[in-house]
């Protein structure tokens, strides 16, 4: 097998239960579960429709900046509920995909597409209701030569996603759950959830305690005149 341009089997995915339960929490709790530590980077932002979120698999993909044939490949591989997460190492000259690709992979029952790299067809892939995450938009077309690898490890600014791993996005960003972490980051993130709704309801009804404010300054040092 040639490495740098060779299809890989997927040897796991995170079930369709994980998949559903992580769907009804904020991409920023989950985060704040894993410390704020992990990221694919501000540039990578929403581009379909409002409200639209994304949970799924990850059906992995690296290719050469500006070429999308072994995306093409990922979407006939790509199984209902997978979502296809490229990197294209974020190059924005030519778009990787556009609206016949992304027709193709709604047929398919794909859960959304995250690339590092940019697309076009903006205004058809919005209204596809397809999730889509990119870098940016360009209306120059893409290659299809190769080489590139599917089922790969690989990175987008220097968050790792492995074949299978949780891929979930709101309109904060992208973020990827490791595998074999999944069931505690869901734990932790469902506690904060559940925290996070006695405060709203505190706030609400004008009963939070805002004396931690003070409390910390003091404790850093800060002088306050009145």
């Amino acid at each position: 097998m040639t490495v740098g341009f060779r299809v890989c089997a997927r040897r796991r995915a995170v079930s369709k239960d994980v998949v559903a339960r992580f769907s009804g929490v904020p991409v920023a709790n989950v985060s704040d579960s894993m410390s704020r530590m992990t990221a694919a980077g501000a540039r990578l932002r929403p581009f379909h429709a409002p409200g639209v979120r994304l949970a799924g698999p990850a059906l992995t993909v690296k290719t050469r900046p500006g070429d999308n044939l072994m995306v093409h490949k990922a979407i006939d591989l790509a199984e209902p509920g997978d979502v296809i997460v490229v990197d294209a190492g974020g190059d924005l000259t030519n778009a990787i995909l556009g609206e016949i690709m992304v027709a193709i992979a709604k047929k398919r029952g794909v859960a959304g597409i995250v690339i590092d790299g940019a697309i076009r067809d903006v205004d058809e892939i919005r209204a596809s209701g397809l999730a889509m995450f990119a870098a940016g938009v360009t209306h120059r077309g893409p290659y299809k030569d190769g080489p590139g690898e599917i089922n790969v490890p690989i990175a987008i600014d220097g968050m790792v996603i492995e074949p299978g791993d949780l891929v979930i996005g709101d309109g904060d960003g992208v973020l990827c759950v490791p595998f074999d972490q999944a069931q505690a980051i869901l734990a932790a993130t469902e506690a904060k959830q559940a925290a996070e709704a006695v405060e709203i309801a505190a706030i609400a009804e004008g009963t939070n305690d805002r004396s931690w404010v003070d409390a910390a300054l003091a404790a850093k040092g800060c002088t306050i005149q009145s």
